[in-house]
């Protein structure tokens, strides 16, 4: 891991170190008394200083998936100079997300929840990198329930959030605005709730791209899926974030 980062007593354990450049944390946070698992991978080949502050990008994982099982994504965005932070969102005692009733109004609890934990690992992630990663402008990414939880917190408004990459997300309406980047990525696998993504019209008024990859599958979106999808997926990807980003 980087040199600068802090051990803070209370707030994160150092658990697993995976790699040269990578990590696996636990964050704890002591108001809803909950230890956050995260993995960590900072960028390849690339010198990050207080100068020349690199971008961060947070992971959030489909239900059920591991959230270490995104690197064909990771190892692209760490190519690509950001450091990458994968949260677990499902622990152990937390409920089994709703398969009942109307999915938007029943799953809500999970997507609150999701959207704190990002918050807090947020607030929490300056500490350990003081100065070398630019936590003003966030990328969230997150596959099918972790994008419906990253859509959920972007759509709060909240000011570090700078772009938004969904990956076969299906309930939770795309935010309808110009001020942060928008990108969605779809499976025709299963249907979309009506209303979720942009419309042609939309997409053209927002600045924001929706696309769908033929004959993909939802699991595609992970390290389950396909080198065919991974490739596709990654190539739209860096080339949506060289056009915001030049």
């Amino acid at each position: 891991m980087n040199k600068n980062i802090k051990f803070l007593t209370g707030s994160c354990v150092l658990l697993i170190s995976t790699c040269a450049n990578s990590a696996s944390l636990e964050i704890h946070d002591d108001k809803r008394n909950r230890d956050i698992p995260v993995l960590i991978t900072e960028p390849v080949s690339t010198t990050c200083t207080p100068t020349k502050r690199c971008p961060v990008a947070i992971f959030s994982a489909g239900n059920k998936v591991p959230h270490d099982r995104y690197s064909f994504l990771t190892d692209k965005f760490n190519e690509m100079g950001y450091i990458t932070i994968s949260i677990n969102h499902e622990l152990p005692n937390d409920p089994p997300l709703s398969k009942v009733g109307d999915l938007y109004l029943t799953r809500i609890e999970n997507w609150q929840r999701g959207a704190d934990t990002i918050n807090h690992v947020v607030k929490k992630l300056p500490d350990y990198f003081p100065n070398n990663y630019d936590f003003s402008n966030i990328v969230l990414v997150g596959h099918s329930n972790g994008g419906d939880i990253s859509t959920w917190l972007t759509n709060m408004n909240k000011d570090y959030i700078s772009t938004l990459i969904t990956l076969d997300h299906k309930r939770v309406p795309l935010p309808r605005t110009t001020g942060i980047h928008v990108l969605s990525i779809n499976s025709p696998e299963y249907p979309t709730k009506l209303g979720v993504l942009y419309s042609p019209e939309e997409q053209e008024h927002f600045g924001s791209q929706v696309h769908m990859i033929e004959l993909s599958k939802h699991m595609d979106f992970s390290d389950f899926g396909t080198q065919e999808v991974h490739e596709k997926t990654n190539k739209i990807i860096e080339q949506f974030l060289r056009v915001q980003n030049p």
